[in-house]
């Protein structure tokens, strides 16, 4: 188990302040604005913690005023705004929907931007390597590792020729996501069946309408109910993967993914400098350079599968 599985996560609701008091003029206000998608929790437990390692103290010379949309995505704007409202000092934004969010409510405030999809192709961003705006962060490199899936899934399956990928409508990633999946079944003679969710009862609706002519396998967009999915999937006797490490911990076959641990650490750093004055423009978006394959042995078992000793033997964690 890694160093940082060992931090509990206590007190979460207690350090979310709602109401700003009063404060020494040297303390800086972090604004965090999170899509409440599973593993937000993960996300801000570490990133708390790598500034308290970067010798933030909260409290002292930094305090975090926390923004969740609750699972409802539309809340996102006016949430973004209210952080404007109360004139925070950077704004930090998890996954890609709440990171338009705060590009739409300011074109001022430093946003660093914590495991956003495709940056570029989003908007978030016209340059990688030289942010012209307020915008600067990490990628998750989500839509190319979703990609990345269609392989594994051949890998874990070598029969299979026909995957649908659910798509999240709401999620302006969603178009890079399909795209680059759809260039992945190309390459790979996979035929893909691109499926938009756009509520919750669409999901449960999406995997009933496939049990008379079930896929060979199923990939789901990260920013969707992933733990639902996995429960659907695994009812329906379905193989379905995901680009996000909570994934097969919820039950679903594998995840394969940028190592988060990095790209919090890296969001870290950049508030810090940003903090110490280093401009949005000096600092470009990174993508991460570790990834890390996650295999749900007993969700395969259940599903009858038999996953290569070879895919076993390089994943970085096997879930038995």
């Amino acid at each position: 188990m890694r160093r940082r599985e060992f931090i509990t996560l206590i007190g979460v609701a207690a350090a979310w302040p709602l109401v700003a008091h009063a404060q020494p003029s040297n303390v800086a206000t972090i604004g965090v604005l999170v899509r409440a998608a599973p593993g937000w929790q993960l996300f801000w437990q570490m990133f708390r913690q790598d500034l308290r390692e970067l010798g933030r103290i909260e409290g002292k010379d930094i305090r975090f005023e926390f923004r969740s949309d609750q699972g409802e995505m539309s809340r996102l704007p006016e949430l973004a705004a209210e952080l404007v409202r109360l004139k925070v000092d950077v704004i930090v934004p998890w996954f890609t929907p709440a990171a338009l969010a705060a590009k739409q409510a300011t074109k001022e405030i430093p946003i660093v931007c914590a495991a956003c999809g495709d940056m570029v192709g989003t908007g978030l961003v016209d340059n990688l390597a030289r942010p012209s705006g307020n915008v600067t962060g990490n990628s998750n490199l989500g839509a190319e590792l979703s990609a990345k899936t269609v392989e594994l899934i051949r890998e874990i399956l070598p029969s299979a020729r026909r995957v649908a990928a659910l798509s999240n409508a709401a999620d302006p990633f969603s178009k890079s996501f399909l795209k680059q999946i759809q260039a992945a079944g190309e390459a790979t003679a996979t035929a893909i069946d691109p499926i938009m969710i756009r509520s919750a009862e669409e999901l449960e609706a999406s995997f009933a309408a496939m049990k008379s002519q079930p896929p060979d396998a199923v990939i789901v967009q990260p920013s969707l109910p992933t733990k639902r999915a996995a429960d659907l999937a695994l009812s329906y006797r379905i193989p379905a993967v995901c680009a996000w490490r909570q994934f097969p911990h919820d039950g679903g076959l594998a995840g394969y993914f940028g190592a988060e641990s990095e790209m919090y650490q890296r969001a870290a750093a950049m508030v810090d400098k940003i903090l110490k004055g280093t401009k949005v423009a000096d600092i470009p978006v990174e993508q991460p350079t570790k990834f890390e394959l996650v295999v749900n042995a007993k969700t395969a078992k259940a599903l009858g599968l038999d996953v290569p000793a070879s895919l076993l033997a390089r994943a970085d964690e096997v879930i038995e």
